[in-house]
């Protein structure tokens, strides 16, 4: 299953903010990588260019790879709606970025470890695919032998952020994934429309 293992705080520096969550590393050298640095010159980026640093950005925000970006965004181009929030409400209803945002994980990558082991069930039934794409009013559970995880139970004590398409269970550790949500509940800094601009040339 191929997935982005590389240095996360470079990824994050490339792009100037903590994509992957919080990281101690990136708010010490919030410049970009390189020798230079910060003292590297840098000229005007051309269209292309930033169009496809915004495509980057959103792949390994979602930890996505370039095959499945693609099919993704020829879903969205079929589907009816501005096909850039389309996209991102794609990205969003994956099972992995789910549990990551119900607080069952610390990070999409991890939650793509919990989901991938087995550990989640939707609708009651185990499902071990992260990029498994969830419809409203599908309840995303822990497994009932995986409640007593440390990792899990750490990750939901310390969860703090509340989303308006999504409500969470903490006796049962279950939530429901209520609507899918508009483009201004997604809190991702993407800018969307370079993305399509991009796949459209």
């Amino acid at each position: 299953m191929a997935r982005y293992t590389g240095p996360k705080t470079k990824i994050a520096r490339k792009f100037g903010e903590a994509i992957f969550g919080e990281d101690k590393s990136f708010e010490k050298r919030n410049y970009p990588p390189g020798q230079h640095g910060q003292n590297r010159r840098r000229g005007k980026k051309s269209e292309y260019a930033i169009q496809l640093a915004e495509k980057q950005k959103a792949k390994y925000t979602y930890g996505i790879l370039e095959r499945q970006f693609r099919n993704l965004f020829k879903k969205a181009t079929a589907a009816q709606g501005i096909t850039g929030e389309v996209l991102l409400q794609l990205c969003e209803s994956r099972l992995d970025n789910v549990v990551y945002r119900m607080g069952i994980a610390p990070s999409r990558s991890a939650a793509r470890q919990l989901v991938s082991h087995r550990h989640i069930t939707v609708n009651g039934e185990k499902v071990n695919i992260p990029s498994y794409q969830l419809k409203p009013g599908d309840v995303v559970a822990v497994r009932e032998k995986s409640k007593s995880l440390e990792a899990v139970q750490n990750s939901l004590a310390n969860a703090s952020h509340v989303y308006e398409w999504i409500t969470w269970n903490p006796e049962k550790k279950e939530g429901t994934y209520v609507s899918i949500p508009q483009r201004i509940q997604i809190p991702e800094n993407i800018n969307e429309q370079f993305i399509v601009e991009l796949y459209s040339k």
